[in-house]
């Protein structure tokens, strides 16, 4: 553990804490709190580490996109001074603009535009999100340079280059009254990347000699994963030939929007082989028309060509990248696995190149539309059969050596699910960090650092806020009815009663879905009907008139019937109706 005599501590009798609002535990949905002040201190300030999303899985039927909890945050909104953001991947800026909307963001309840601070590259893709929403008005973004300090309130914050699968990507290391509380970002330690912009190993290295890292909070996705992550440019190198192998074919190449060092060095193979190139989906011709006026990107104009113009050519003579490498349905990729792309018709002289791994809970999307593409007679590469794909994220060895140069006080593994959290964790004991100064959090905790020690301090909301076309339109309660309904099916039950007589006037009659088919369940279906007739009129011979109290009697009665038949528990849904 670092001497800590010289620990940068400017006033120590300020605590300061960490809000987790997503991350840990899961991959997603990043957005952390860092705070200077007394908790009772009306004028403490607020500080946001990324705002970022994340997608649903198979059981989260009808789920469109997974959010932070904003509980915190609006109760905060006054004292919130700025958003900082470590890089341009959907699960760090993508919920931005709900975060600024009314309602479940914290939009009406400030007077003033949010800062946003990030590179140029950073707040260009954050940018496209918030403007469709037409939220531009309330944010105030804030272009910084590699190693620029800025001051937030009483915090100063400090961008350091990283090495990351989205360029221009950032550490954030925050001076606070009790020392540095470094932020890794997204990161990996490539030696050799494709614009040559490396992780500043140097400077995270002066700040750990002076005045010292009293917290860490780093990056766990591939804690698990033994060595180090293999360099961008390999990708690179792997595509050149590969493209040369493909003499006569039209290569079909997916890839994250985002990521535009693979559009590059994809780009680069493409025109080395003598093809133009075409874009495919909304995300990827934004984000390329954003590289190429940042710099970013280097694809001439004379090498690209429109999508709606490659049947102008020759099969070998075309590159088209594409969006979809998640297997999105409705993704370019999605829809040509289909069939049904209007720009592109796959033959047996088309090659799929997926350069990109499945992104945990997208595996059975992915291989969905790599069937697809095969009966359609396409060829399939992915990174299974050929090293088309280099992560962008640290491995074992990259967090050791890491965790050498920044030997920090505290350790808090984040950004990973809990797994990947516990093997980082170990990494920091064997590289020298104490066991009692590693410390496990989990979305929702609170923790304190002050001059003597880093303390669990409470908790906050911290669910999940499901987007279901509209923000809050979605709980835990609808959630559980939708898997209810894929997995075991619905019943609905029908009766009408005269309540004056205590008669049953028609029905039951029962419609069902999902539980059985109908035509082929008369004599079930008749007896369940029977069932509950004899249940609706016992009730009313006893008096009981109340539609309610009727319609629980037919739900328990329908309900062990269908349990003790058929062993299932379908929803039930009673209607009892009065003449």
């Amino acid at each position: 553990m670092a001497d800590r005599s010289n620990s940068g501590l400017t006033d120590p009798s300020i605590p300061v804490r960490v809000v987790f609002l997503g991350g840990l535990g899961e991959i997603g949905r990043n957005c952390m709190a860092i705070e200077q002040g007394a908790v009772d201190d009306p004028d403490r300030t607020v500080m946001l580490i990324d705002c970022g999303l994340m997608f649903p899985d198979a059981n989260m039927h009808g789920i469109d996109l997974i959010l932070p909890d904003f509980t915190y945050l609006r109760e905060n909104a006054a004292r919130i001074q700025a958003l900082v953001l470590t890089h341009g991947h959907e699960d760090h800026i993508g919920a931005i603009q709900y975060l600024l909307r009314d309602g479940d963001g914290i939009g009406d309840l400030r007077d003033e535009p949010l800062p946003i601070y990030g590179s140029a590259l950073t707040l260009g893709l954050a940018k496209n999100r918030i403007d469709e929403a037409g939220l531009m008005s309330r944010t105030d973004m804030r272009v910084v340079e590699d190693g620029e300090r800025i001051e937030i309130g009483p915090l100063a914050v400090e961008f350091i280059p990283v090495t990351h699968s989205v360029p221009h990507a950032h550490a954030i290391a925050v001076h606070t009254a009790q020392g540095v509380v470094l932020h890794s970002g997204d990161y990996k330690i490539d030696l050799t990347p494709v614009d040559q912009r490396r992780t500043d190993l140097a400077r995270i290295g002066q700040l750990a000699k002076s005045p010292g890292i009293r917290l860490l909070m780093g990056d766990s996705t591939n804690a698990e994963e033994a060595g180090y992550a293999p360099s961008e440019t390999g990708v690179g190198a792997v595509l050149t030939g590969l493209f040369a192998s493909q003499h006569d074919r039209r290569i079909i190449t997916a890839s994250f929007a985002s990521h535009l060092h693979r559009i590059q060095q994809i780009a680069t193979a493409a025109i080395a082989d003598g093809r133009m190139v075409a874009t495919l989906g909304l995300s990827m011709m934004k984000n390329v028309r954003l590289g190429r006026e940042l710099g970013v990107l280097d694809i001439p104009e004379s090498s690209l060509v429109d999508i709606e113009a490659i049947d102008k050519y020759e099969p070998g003579k075309i590159c088209v990248i594409s969006t979809g490498s998640q297997g999105e349905p409705m993704s370019a990729l999605g829809r040509m696995a289909r069939g049904d792309n209007k720009w592109l018709k796959l033959n047996e002289h088309d090659t799929v190149v997926l350069s990109s791994h499945a992104i945990p809970g997208n595996e059975n999307n992915v291989n969905k539309v790599m069937d697809g593409l095969l009966r359609l007679g396409a060829d399939v590469i992915h990174s299974g059969v050929m090293d088309v794909h280099a992560t962008g994220h640290a491995q074992a060895d990259d967090i050791k050596t890491y965790l050498s140069i920044v030997n920090p006080d505290w350790f808090v593994p984040i950004h990973g699910e809990y797994r990947h959290m516990v093997a980082n964790a170990r990494l920091g004991e064997l590289m020298g960090v104490a066991r009692d100064h590693v410390v496990m959090c989990e979305d929702g905790d609170v923790i304190e650092l002050t001059a003597d020690e880093l303390k669990p301090v409470g908790r906050v909301p911290a669910g999940y806020l499901y987007v279901d076309g509209i923000v809050g339109d979605v709980g835990q309660g609808v959630l559980r009815d939708r898997q209810k309904l894929a997995e075991e099916g619905v019943v609905v039950v029908v009766v009408t009663v005269d309540v004056q007589t205590g008669k049953v006037l028609v029905g039951p009659e029962i419609i069902t879905r999902g539980w059985v088919y109908a035509p082929e369940a008369e004599d079930l279906l008749d007896e369940a009907c029977d069932t509950v007739a004899d249940a609706v009129e016992a009730s009313l011979a006893k008096g009981v008139r109340d539609v309610e109290a009727l319609e629980r009697d037919v739900r328990r009665a329908a309900g062990k019937f269908v349990s003790d038949r058929t062993k299932r528990r379908p929803m039930i849904v009673p209607v009892v109706m009065e003449a």
